[in-house]
């Protein structure tokens, strides 16, 4: 019986002994629960007091936030820091002179940046971002407090113009000024934490931008639309033009109601212009345009702008065995008859003109439903009464319109 109520009372006493050492080993656990730089760690502010800020992050000692990052925080910015108020932080020291812990708002808000740059790369996304510095090789913006560099290369063609106008002799660096403050439309090409290394892109920002409203401008199309654009490029067969997110080709038989040779005879680069849509080739996002539908056809107004008899000035524009071709100042071609060149009998036009001459030019004939109009040089300097008028009418210049 004593036996018994010995070893309950060893059971009994013992109790005590056991919760100490549970509440020692509770203790040991958070001394030794480690921390380390770059850490980040979620907190609560639990005092207050000036430029002390305690923070509790679940460690046993204190962690505070540097009181050299407080110097640079706004007054906004620090209206903030109450206590209860939940924070992330980025471990600066796991333990300084005195043991604290010491933590780091800026350095955590940049590692969040990092890991959203990282996201927005991964995802494609264009950015808005002004241009905040420049360097010998680029532009820089921010993405959050993270610095991204804009290598010249990646630059839209726009602002490697603005770039180029700006440049002085030697000088390109101080160049990249000029792009200071502008609003660009950028993509994330490259993240590198490790070597703090973030690039973007204006070039491949602007691929996507233009995509993105050529694939709107084409859902929105119709034939017949009138629209206004910007003449981009010229090439052999027309004019390219920019609607404001896709370009649309007025091929050269489009360019005019006279005959062209050359697109710059019509238009230029840079030159805003009222076209018609012609069609739409929606699965090769092919647009084709037509500058000389908007204006009338030259033909049916003739016999109202000129008259029997009439001078005129004209453009040599081609050469045949029976005579000369010339263009009139609203896009109508009449034949100067290998006869009415010269007083004195030729053998070709090239004997008394050349192409691209401009030359004074009596209107002999005008048939409108034939589109044919008849002209002189040789009569140009005559005194034209009624009755040689009457003579021209019956005029015949032969295989004009077969051969023109």
């Amino acid at each position: 019986m004593e036996d018994r109520q010995d070893f309950e009372s060893q059971q009994e006493g013992g109790a005590p002994e056991a919760t100490m050492n549970f509440a020692d080993m509770l203790e040991e656990s958070f001394a030794n629960k480690g921390f380390h730089r770059g850490e980040i760690v979620e907190g609560v502010i639990v005092s207050r007091d000036g430029d002390d800020i305690q923070v509790d992050i679940g460690a046993k000692g204190d962690a505070v936030i540097s009181r050299r990052e407080l110097e640079h925080m706004s007054e906004a910015e620090l209206s903030e820091l109450k206590v209860g108020a939940s924070l992330v932080a980025y471990v600066l020291q796991p333990e300084d002179e005195i043991g604290n812990i010491v933590l780091s708002l800026r350095r955590a808000q940049m590692e969040k940046d990092w890991q959203e740059a990282k996201e927005l790369m991964e995802a494609g996304t264009v950015l808005e971002r002004q241009i905040v510095g420049f360097n010998k090789g680029g532009v820089i913006a921010r993405v959050g407090k993270v610095r991204g560099f804009i290598p010249a290369s990646q630059l839209s063609a726009e602002s490697r113009q603005i770039v180029n106008a700006a440049t002085t002799e030697g000088n390109e660096e101080s160049a990249f000024a000029a792009l200071v403050d502008k609003t660009l439309h950028l993509k994330i090409i490259e993240v590198d934490r490790k070597r703090n290394r973030l690039i973007l892109s204006e070039r491949e920002a602007m691929k996507d931008t233009r995509r993105m409203r050529k694939e709107s401008l084409l859902s929105e199309l119709q034939v017949g639309d009138a629209r206004h654009g910007v003449v981009s490029s010229l090439c052999s067969f027309g004019a390219f033009v920019d609607l404001g997110g896709a370009d649309g080709l007025i091929h050269i038989s489009e360019l005019s109601w006279g005959r062209v040779s050359d697109p710059a005879e019509v238009v230029h680069v840079g030159e805003e212009v009222d076209v018609e849509v012609l069609r739409i080739d929606r699965e090769r996002n092919r647009i084709a345009l037509s500058l000389k539908r908007l204006r009338p056809e030259p033909w049916t107004q003739v016999e109202e702008k000129y008259y029997v008899g009439q001078l005129v000035e004209g453009t040599i524009t081609k050469l045949t065995d029976f005579g000369a071709f010339a263009r009139l100042d609203n896009d109508i071609e009449g034949l100067v008859h290998i006869s009415e060149l010269s007083e004195e009998r030729i053998n070709h036009p090239k004997d008394v003109v050349k192409e691209g001459d401009v030359v004074t030019l009596r209107v002999i004939r005008i048939d409108g439903a034939r589109r044919r109009l008849g002209l002189s040089k040789r009569r140009a300097q005559e005194v034209y009464d009624d009755a040689e008028a009457d003579d021209s009418a019956d005029y015949d210049d032969g295989s004009e319109e077969d051969d023109k």
